[in-house]
């Protein structure tokens, strides 16, 4: 193959082709990541938004694709950002850069097995599913019936069947009708349709291209069950990295409720003796009336009177699964849908059998800060008492099934906390003393530096935040309490939104917070005020965006999913420092452990948290280079507070000010 053009140049074909200009940040990110794909160092890169950081990491990523031969994995948080990778990045980008390659770019978008359609399950129909039978509502019968009937009818024209296709989408419930998960899928080999399976279809196209877009839940499966999901590969580059951890603890959480219980042993019903069938049933009676009895919260130990409900559960279940035991020779050819019911049941049953036993021995190690997983009791309004277990640290199993494996990128506009990664790269499983920040001229490919097991990098942000933006916090306020938001707080609130003529984004702590302030504000102001709930996400901040009077007022999901440019956003509105609930078992126990190392618990895992939101939050206000406004800190604790400077810290440079005459003026002359 010839030499191929240097990423600089490359980049600089790729920005002309698509119209852009070149900036600083984006030129130096991309010679950083070419640099970790030449040394194998892996690499931490924070830029800010409006650098271009999609464009930074593409172009070296598929030069080294294709002269390599190798597929570069790209994984990211949101769906939003994955269309925005497949339905515009790289179709733009692999026609720009093709002049300049020996071929034409080519990638493909890779999921789950869930999210395709499965036309064996569409054909042989879904099993009874838990909470099948309490669904009595005539009205909900018949909309999952129009629901099931409409993808019928899309089964017959669709060539992914990918469920995103669906325009408008269709409930959870309908959807699992005709999908099935990888513990439930028969195998390619097995099943009677395999050769026209969605998901192997879209496995196999993936395997034959230079870049496949994924996602973090994705890519922990890949990781975690040791079953190769993705296609061979020696780069992965996270987008959205700041989201890693908790999208790989998610997938590697597991749950144990009677209903999940009974559900197994439903399906089995038909593929053992009732013996075996009613043992499981009567276990999970046994072990719904143990939790019914048991307090929700951290389990420090196995709680007296749960030990033998669990053990029950798991003995029942090993029984029901060997009495089910492997498919007859020839039944996957000679009855399919028997097949598809024991490969399913199997599934239920030795997930309840497999959660049973990591419950029981969550407690084998008498230290807690080095027990492998954190265990607790919820108490759920639809399902009851659910037992939960999710592991006390991920970065273990992601430095050796991710770190050890290939070369990653790891990206976000938020990844330095308190000014430093060494947070993140801690929960990552890098070695915080080894990180070696890279320096202008190792970036530019002017300097080599001993291979370091990671680097960091900062490209900084294209916006002049100083200049462009306030951070006004409300000194003057006493510190937030429980009781909601009080007379003082919502007074500063309509002082704010008053001054700014609406325009206002409020992001709240809890819906309870979000619903009082809106409801004040109405009562209040002569400017509108929607609230989330009030409609879809979607329509709110399209509605929230079209009248720069507008107000939206909502909680966490508006933290990092509203990108409004201009002036309809001039004021982002904090109500207090989103610390983690002070019950939250697994970070409670994360911090703990990290309190037993003889590190800073608080500083290393909730305001770590903190600062995290805080700084996703307050990147609502800049979403283009001629934006100008003001966000607001109703908490006071985040300049009174001894951690209030870490928190400052991981915050863009904006101008500061306690003064709230300063800040009312200043948006009043925005609106003006």
């Amino acid at each position: 193959m010839p030499d191929l053009p240097p990423v600089p140049e490359l980049l600089a074909s790729a920005v002309t082709a698509l119209g852009g200009t070149e900036r600083t940040g984006q030129v130096t990110m991309a010679s950083a990541v070419a640099h970790a794909l030449d040394t194998g160092e892996h690499l931490a890169v924070q830029a800010g938004t409006g650098t271009g950081k999609s464009l930074a990491y593409l172009v070296p990523a598929i030069r080294h694709a294709v002269e390599s031969g190798r597929t570069v994995v790209v994984s990211t948080a949101t769906i939003a950002l994955q269309r925005q990778l497949v339905d515009r990045d790289l179709p733009r980008l692999s026609k720009a850069l093709a002049p300049s390659l020996p071929r034409t770019p080519e990638f493909a978008i890779l999921k789950g097995r869930r999210n395709y359609l499965c036309l064996h399950r569409l054909a042989s129909g879904a099993p009874e599913e838990p909470e099948d039978a309490a669904l009595f509502d005539p009205f909900a019968v018949s909309k999952l019936g129009r629901e099931v009937q409409r993808l019928t009818a899309w089964a017959e024209k669709t060539t992914t069947g990918d469920r995103d296709e669906i325009v408008p989408g269709v409930t959870e419930q309908a959807w699992r009708q005709v999908s099935v998960s990888a513990r439930e899928c028969l195998g390619v080999s097995r099943c009677p349709v395999g050769q026209d399976c969605f998901a192997e279809k879209a496995r196999a196209s993936a395997a034959k291209v230079d870049v496949v877009v994924t996602n973090h839940a994705l890519l922990a499966i890949d990781a975690i069950t040791g079953v190769p999901v993705l296609p061979e590969h020696d780069v992965v580059v996270i987008d959205e990295a700041h989201e890693l951890v908790d999208r790989v603890t998610g997938v590697a959480t597991a749950e144990l409720f009677g209903g999940a219980v009974a559900a197994a042993a439903r399906r089995s019903a038909k593929l053992a003796d009732d013996r075996d069938v009613d043992h499981l049933t009567e276990a999970g009676d046994l072990l719904t009336l143990a939790l019914t009895e048991t307090t929700p919260g951290r389990w420090e130990a196995l709680p007296e009177g749960m030990a033998g409900p669990l053990t029950t559960v798991r003995d029942a279940a090993w029984s029901l699964r060997t009495a089910i035991g492997p498919a007859r020779p020839g039944q996957n050819a000679s009855d399919p849908e028997g097949a598809a019911a024991r490969t399913a049941a199997l599934a239920l049953v030795e997930e309840v059998h497999d959660t049973a036993v990591r419950v029981l021995t969550a407690f084998d190690e008498p230290d807690p800060a080095q027990r492998r997983d954190v265990v607790w009791l919820a108490d759920e309004e639809r399902r009851g008492r659910v037992v939960r277990v999710a592991p006390l640290s991920v970065g273990g199993l992601l430095r050796a099934s991710l770190f050890a494996e290939a070369t990653v990128v790891l990206t976000s506009a938020t990844l330095a906390l308190g000014g430093s990664f060494d947070g993140l790269a801690r929960q990552w499983g890098l070695p915080a003393e080894n990180s070696a920040p890279v320096s202008a001229a190792t970036a530019s490919g002017k300097e080599v530096v001993p291979a370091a097991r990671w680097s960091s990098l900062d490209v900084g942000s294209p916006f002049n935040h100083s200049g462009a933006g306030i951070l006004y916090v409300a000194k003057h306020l006493p510190a937030p309490g429980r009781d909601g938001l009080v007379e003082s707080y919502l007074a500063e609130i309509e002082g704010l939104v008053g001054a700014a003529g609406g325009r206002t984004l409020g992001l709240f702590s809890s819906m309870r917070a979000a619903k009082t302030a809106a409801e004040a504000m109405r009562e209040r102001l002569d400017t509108p005020v929607l609230c989330q709930g009030d409609d879809s996400t979607g329509q709110l901040i399209t509605r929230f965006a079209a009248d720069e009077a507008t107000s939206l007022f909502g909680t966490l999901s508006l933290w990092q999913g509203v990108d409004v440019p201009g002036r309809s956003l001039s004021l982002v509105i904090l109500d207090r420092i989103p610390f983690p609930r002070p019950d939250d078992p697994l970070l409670v126990a994360r911090q703990r452990a990290v309190e037993s190392a003889g590190g800073n618990g608080f500083l290393s895992v909730a305001a770590n948290h903190a600062a995290l939101l805080l700084a996703q939050g307050v990147g609502r206000l800049l979403r283009s280079v001629d934006d100008r406004g003001v966000v607001a800190v109703l908490d006071p604790r985040l300049v009174t507070a001894r951690y209030g400077g870490y928190l400052r810290a991981s915050l863009p440079p904006f101008w500061p000010t306690t003064d709230p005459a300063v800040v009312r003026a200043a948006l009043a002359r925005l609106t003006a």
